[in-house]
């Protein structure tokens, strides 16, 4: 698995993560998300020795689909990440009324950074 840069486990009474300069709700642990989703940046991570791995960036339209994350494409490479699916957790940064360009453009940004093993490139 390619490493990329890791991110601080935030303490307990936070309920935000820092990515570039943008604050990202959670992390919570993906079998705890549930719809509805709006227009978001989703990141999902895996935790180990003090902090979270990034193993893919994604963007999502407004979304009801309780199998979302279940049915996604990458969604074995996840679990391989993260060595059981019970270990990836979820973090989302909401861009209310935003276009598809302008999300895969930030999402762009954070895999240039964090270069996530399940990404394969750009959004």
């Amino acid at each position: 698995m390619q490493k990329g840069k890791k991110v601080p486990i935030p303490q307990q009474d936070q309920l935000t993560l820092q990515i570039l300069s943008y604050e990202f709700l959670g992390p919570i642990r993906l079998s705890e998300w549930g719809p509805p989703m709006e227009e978001v940046i989703y990141i999902l991570l895996t935790q180990s020795k003090g902090t979270f791995q990034v193993i893919y960036v994604g963007e999502s339209e407004k979304s009801q689909d309780e199998d979302f994350f279940k049915n996604h494409e990458k969604s074995k490479c996840w679990a391989d990440a993260a060595g059981s699916e019970k270990n990836i957790h979820l973090s989302i940064y909401p861009m209310w009324k935003s276009t598809p360009d302008e999300r895969k453009r930030l999402a762009n940004k954070i895999i240039q950074k964090y270069k996530p093993s399940c990404n394969d490139g750009n959004v």
